[in-house]
């Protein structure tokens, strides 16, 4: 209840979490049939990047500031930037948009978003946001205990995001372990993606070793670390855990997420790692202990 995510809004983890968004809700616009966009912490939906708290910490100008003037950027990390632009009036960029407002951005008409914020000041910013949009319902609650009400949605297919804060640091992971089962049990074909911190892989590793046992056929990981995973005190990297990842995410994802660690880090220290943990259409499933990872040869 005391973080607010407008003192990190644009940086290098928004960068990674918002562009395997926009590659999952791409993947379930492949059918005609509507899908439904379940966000367990959403926030406000925008960032002013010129607000107090922004430019307190200026952690966009080595996220979002980097790649809005980057070019060649691949075609994912393309519609992530035009997203972003779509965002804003003109060339001013001031705003970054949050989750919710990606996400209804790129619904079709028929498609339905829920978004549960449990901090009230930012469930009444969300709402102001989305008030003119009849696919949208926002509701001002605890984000794991509404998907008990919300799953599964009457569309039958769909994403739920979990970001939380990490208010409780490690134990948060256990809090996921358990909201993910709750909600596999009453919707197993739903897609979820979970946003993570890495600070210490000590503290990601049992939470990668929960994924290979929970029973879905498919976990893919995807993260990048500008620096090394060691030290408790800084966000060193963040990831995204997909479960009941789409069909060839991995190769999706693969141009783009290379790309972030040499165009944000330091070269020798940054890195990105792609992994299936659960692949059980390939009859594979490599460690969690050791995902294929790469190091940025470069410096930006």
């Amino acid at each position: 209840m005391n973080y607010r995510h407008a003192y990190h809004a644009g940086n290098f983890a928004d960068v990674l979490k918002h562009m395997v968004l926009v590659a999952l809700l791409d993947a379930l616009k492949q059918k005609a049939t509507p899908f439904c966009y379940v966000d367990t912490h959403a926030g406000r939906g925008r960032y002013d990047l010129r607000s107090v708290e922004a430019r307190k910490t200026a952690e966009a100008d080595e996220g979002f500031g980097v790649l809005r003037t980057a070019t060649g950027l691949p075609p994912l990390l393309w519609k992530w930037l035009e997203t972003v632009r779509a965002c804003n009036d003109g060339d001013d960029m001031r705003y970054y948009p949050g989750s919710p407002w990606f996400a209804a951005h790129l619904m079709r008409e028929g498609d339905s978003a829920q978004l549960c914020e449990l901090h009230p000041e930012e469930a009444a910013a969300l709402r102001q946001v989305f008030h003119h949009d009849r696919r949208v319902h926002v509701h001002e609650r605890d984000g794991y205990e509404a998907m008990k009400g919300l799953l599964p949605p009457k569309e039958k297919r769909g994403l739920v995001l979990i970001d939380p804060p990490f208010e409780a640091q490690e134990a948060e992971f256990r809090v996921i372990e358990k909201a993910l089962k709750a909600a596999m049990e009453k919707w197993p074909t739903g897609m979820y993606a979970v946003w993570y911190p890495i600070k210490l892989r000590s503290h990601v590793q049992p939470f990668h070793r929960w994924l290979t046992r929970c029973g879905a056929k498919r976990v893919l990981v995807a993260e990048v670390l500008l620096r090394p995973d060691d030290s408790p005190l800084r966000l060193n990297g963040s990831g995204m855990v997909i479960v009941n990842a789409p069909w060839k995410l991995d190769e999706t994802l693969r141009d783009s997420l290379r790309l972030l660690p040499r165009l944000l880090g330091t070269a020798g220290e940054s890195e990105y790692r792609l992994s299936w943990l659960v692949n059980d259409e390939a009859n594979e499933a490599p460690s969690p202990a050791a995902p294929s990872a790469q190091r940025s040869p470069r410096r930006r």
